[in-house]
Order: structure tokens, then C-alpha cells, then sequence
């Protein structure tokens, strides 16, 4: 583990924007030969034992008591109460509409905090959001209308299942190790996963998935749902948190090229507009904090010098 030292932070982080712009992908791959459901199906059968194998391998111990799986089931909304949403939507969007998407999860949870948990938002922020969601909406109303606005529904619930799980995790407040609460999410995601099977037994794969759909289930599974998870919890233990989630405005920037390069998908001139549009109103949403951030980054190089 020493490549993921505080000295290769970059790396680390650089990793991470790389998994995460290309795991839109790799679902949509994941698919092309498979029923959306036993895709993601597959994915948790195959990273559960993997996760409590990690465990292992760092000598961690796996908690259970009535408030560590209440911590388990919130943090599994992040997870099978998210990606269903997800995989429902390749669809309907390719991969990097999906990642421009989930780029919306702090606007969204924003939105959470101040509705529910009665957090204050700035006006910068109020002002990033319109800016967001009027380039979501010129993605609606593009050429493309009557295959977006379903799986731009579906994105919205993904997204929104995804940020309620944060803030659920947090009131619980069990202090699991990071690892620890991943793997408990990802085992009650496999429980509850099992209970979709008599719905989707129908479309039970008859045949053995092609190269390609294995071969992105796979990399879900070892790259998104093992190594990501190891570079996020680490960064979130070394970096800044508005460093962090400035990967919720590159990442949607790097998969929409990724998806154009690697699955020729198409990006007509209003879908490009809304997209840096609505990366646009992101960056005004986290104005304030990259402010911060650069303040902090002079004053380390002050006392350094």
C-alpha cells in the first residue's frame, strides 16, 4: 500500500477522477450483452466477498450491533438504492450523461440539507443551481428529448438516493471504520438484491455474457467498487473536502470524452452547451470554497517557505 502514501496523494486522487469517469462506461458496457438488473446483480455477488476479503487482509473487524447495521442499511441506499436507478437508466442515456448527472449530487444534497436539515445555502449557491439546471435543461429539450427525459427521471433518483444516504450515515453516527461501513453497505445491497430475483428470474442470462459485458462487470467491480472505495476513504482522510468533491465537476467532464472516444457517442452542439453549462453552475456552487481553498494553499506556502 505504499503507492497510496501521503506522498502520491496526486496519484491517488488522479486515480480516483479516472475510475469514477470511466465507471458510467463500464456500466453501459456491463449491459450491452446482460439484463440491466443481473448486471448489477453480478456486480454485488462478486464484490461482497471481495470487500470482506480486504477486511481481512487489513485486519479489520467487521461490527455488528443494532446500530451498525442501521448504518449498514443507510449506507446501502448509497449503493442498490442508487445504482438500480443507475443501471436503469443506460437505457435511456449514455455514459457520460450519466456522469454529468451524478455531478449534481452536491447541488442535491444541498438541496437536502437546507430543506430538511435546515442548512443555510449562499446566494452564490442559490445562483449555481439555477445556472445547473437550466443547462439540465437544455439537455431535455435537445434533439434527443424523447430518450432523455426518462433516464434523466432515473438520474434524479439515483442522485437523490445517493446524497439522502450521506446525510442518513451521518445522523446515525455509528464511527465505523470507512471500510468497514462500505462492506456492511455492500452486504445488505446483496441482501436486498436477492430479493429481486423472482421479479427478473425471466430474464435470467441464458447464455455466458460476451468479453466485452464481463469484462466491465469486472472492472465495476475490482476498479469502482474496491480500489475507488480505498482512494476516496484515504483522500477523505488526507485532503480538504471542497478538494474532494471537485471530482464531482471533472469527473463528468473526463467521462463525456471518454464515452465519445472510446463508445463513439454521439454530442450534438446543445447537449455540449447544456453539459458546460451545467459544469458551469457547479463551479459557481463551490465558488466560496475554492476561494478557501486557494487562501489555505497561499498560507501552506507562506509557512513552507
Amino acid at each position: 500500500m505504499s503507492f497510496f502514501s501521503r506522498h502520491h496523494l496526486p496519484l491517488t486522487y488522479a486515480l480516483l477522477v479516472l475510475i469514477w469517469s470511466s465507471t458510467p462506461l463500464a456500466i453501459v458496457w456491463s449491459v450491452s450483452d446482460l439484463n440491466p438488473y443481473w448486471a448489477l446483480l453480478f456486480r454485488f455477488f462478486l464484490a461482497c466477498p471481495l470487500a470482506f476479503l480486504l477486511l481481512k487482509m487489513l485486519g479489520l473487524k467487521f461490527v455488528l450491533n443494532p446500530q451498525a447495521i442501521h448504518s449498514y442499511v443507510a449506507g446501502s441506499f448509497s449503493l442498490i438504492g442508487s445504482q438500480l436507478f443507475t443501471y436503469m437508466a443506460t437505457r435511456y442515456l449514455s455514459s457520460g450523461m450519466i456522469a454529468l448527472m451524478f455531478g449534481l449530487s452536491p447541488i442535491i444534497a444541498g438541496l437536502i440539507g437546507w430543506g430538511v436539515f435546515k442548512q443555510q445555502l449562499r446566494m452564490m449557491q442559490w445562483f449555481g443551481m439555477l445556472v445547473a439546471i437550466g443547462g439540465l435543461g437544455l439537455i431535455c429539450f435537445s434533439q434527443q428529448q424523447h430518450l432523455q427525459i426518462m433516464g434523466i427521471v432515473l438520474m434524479l433518483m439515483s442522485v437523490f438516493n445517493y446524497a439522502m444516504s450521506i446525510f442518513w450515515v451521518k445522523k446515525v453516527n455509528a464511527e465505523l471504520p470507512p471500510l468497514v461501513q462500505a462492506s456492511g453497505s455492500i452486504l445488505v445491497s446483496t441482501l436486498v438484491s436477492l430479493l429481486i430475483i423472482p421479479f427478473i428470474w425471466a430474464d435470467v442470462p441464458q447464455h455466458l455474457p460476451s468479453f466485452k459485458a464481463m469484462s466491465a462487470i469486472i472492472y465495476c467491480v475490482l476498479m469502482a467498487s474496491l480500489l475507488a472505495m480505498f482512494c476516496y476513504f484515504k483522500l477523505v482522510q488526507q485532503v480538504q473536502a471542497t478538494t474532494l468533491s471537485l471530482t464531482n465537476v471533472m469527473t463528468p467532464l473526463f467521462a463525456l470524452l471518454i464515452g465519445a472516444l472510446l463508445n463513439h457517442e454521439p454530442l450534438s452542439l446543445q447537449v455540449m452547451f447544456g453539459a458546460f453549462t451545467l459544469l458551469a453552475g457547479l463551479l459557481l456552487y463551490f465558488f466560496r470554497d475554492l476561494q478557501q481553498l486557494k487562501f489555505w494553499q497561499q498560507r501552506f506556502k507562506r509557512m513552507k517557505s
